[in-house]
């Protein structure tokens, strides 16, 4: 759903995407500082109760996550090294965030079921885009589903938010729940889709 959004963003980050190129700043290390940013603010901030800073400093880094690509093919440096070191910590900054959650339902949220849902989020959100990368490496795809990476880290973001600023803690542990299963659907239909192409070349060759 938010992927829709990439070319206003595009549109917006490329005013700033310019100014930090002639600053001599590298997409690369713009990926990896955003990165550190949000593993940081994630393993601090959520286990020590800072919900509602956490979530600040973290949406600011998510939502301008697009910013090393737009860098990258500004300067012509678009590639595959890039698109491989943005995917991957991606995948660190995803559990720093679902991690620092189950760190403070643990501790200061003292509830051992919502920690489980968001330790389920962590891992069902590692194996969404390990299905989709294992079936493109065997020339297939599986993208898509209902819930993809950007929606995810907005709902999680959000309710996370709102429960610093004073809602009841049941709203994040409702959207956790709710993500849990999305993810496991959204695991399940990107099988669905290399199990569907898989059979294609079958079934034509018994039909020749």
């Amino acid at each position: 759903m938010l992927n829709r959004l990439r070319g206003v963003m595009t549109r917006l980050f490329t005013p700033v995407a310019d100014t930090l190129l002639r600053w001599g700043v590298t997409p690369d290390a713009v990926t990896i500082t955003g990165t550190l940013v949000v593993v940081v603010a994630a393993l601090w901030a959520f286990p020590t109760g800072h919900l509602l800073v956490g979530t600040l400093v973290i949406a600011a880094f998510v939502l301008t996550d697009s910013l090393d690509g737009v860098m990258a093919r500004r300067a012509g440096r678009s590639g595959p090294w890039g698109a491989f070191l943005d995917s991957t910590l991606d995948r660190f900054a995803d559990a720093a965030i679902f991690g620092g959650l189950v760190l403070w339902y643990f501790g200061a949220g003292d509830d051992r079921a919502a920690a489980t849902l968001a330790l389920a989020c962590l891992v069902l959100g590692s194996v969404v885009p390990y299905a989709r990368a294992r079936a493109e490496g065997l020339g297939m795809t599986a993208s898509g589903g209902i819930a993809e990476r950007a929606d995810r880290l907005v709902l999680v973001l959000v309710a996370t938010a709102l429960v610093g600023l004073g809602l009841p803690v049941l709203v994040l542990t409702v959207v956790l729940g709710l993500l849990a299963v999305a993810s496991a659907v959204t695991v399940v239909q990107r099988m669905a889709m290399v199990r569907r192409q898989s059979r294609t070349p079958v079934a034509g060759s018994e039909a020749a």
